[in-house]
């Protein structure tokens, strides 16, 4: 497994991408109002156009901080780090918009927990990035550890989230 704290910073776009969309979304619904086959939403009230935009825009800045400051050993190729970074973004805030059309299939109301949904933007990210990111990262040891913190960590952050009064429920 590589060293903790270059998977810790690994996630920082991906965290903050995620992060992100609750301080700063609100407005245009992702999804335009528009309804699936089903007649629910395609993915709900809680996903805007704005909280995307601002969620990959920030992923994107903490990509390039962390490439200035803390080139990581997956990015062998100069510049590899910011790109792989910015896909990260884009690819964690597709995988929580994933997240949410699967709970809106299965008729879960926006913002219950949901296992599935807790590791999509996770497992987006890493797979939009996959191309530009060394294969060593891609280790058995190594995704368990992002996995399993990212199960312990977003509902954690959640919770934090709530009862600093940016989200209205702690899940």
């Amino acid at each position: 497994m590589a060293d903790i704290l270059s998977l810790l910073l690994f996630l920082l776009p991906i965290y903050i991408a995620n992060s992100i969309p609750v301080l700063l979304g609100g407005g245009a619904r992702l999804d335009l109002g528009l309804d699936f086959f089903d007649k629910r939403p395609l993915f709900g009230e809680g996903k805007t156009v704005r909280g995307f935009v601002a969620g990959v825009a920030g992923g994107i800045v903490a990509a390039g901080v962390l490439a200035a400051l803390y080139p990581l050993p997956w990015f062998p190729v100069p510049g590899t780090q910011f790109w792989a970074g910015a896909l990260m973004a884009l690819g964690t805030m597709c995988g929580d918009a994933a997240g949410s059309f699967l709970k809106r299939r299965l008729g879960m109301e926006s913002g219950k927990p949901f296992l599935p949904d807790t590791v999509l933007f996770l497992a987006f990210a890493l797979l939009f990035a996959f191309p530009l990111v060394a294969p060593s990262l891609y280790s058995v040891p190594n995704l368990l550890f992002l996995f399993v913190l990212t199960i312990i960590l977003h509902p954690a952050t959640n919770f934090i989230a709530n009862r600093a009064g940016l989200k209205k429920v702690p899940w």
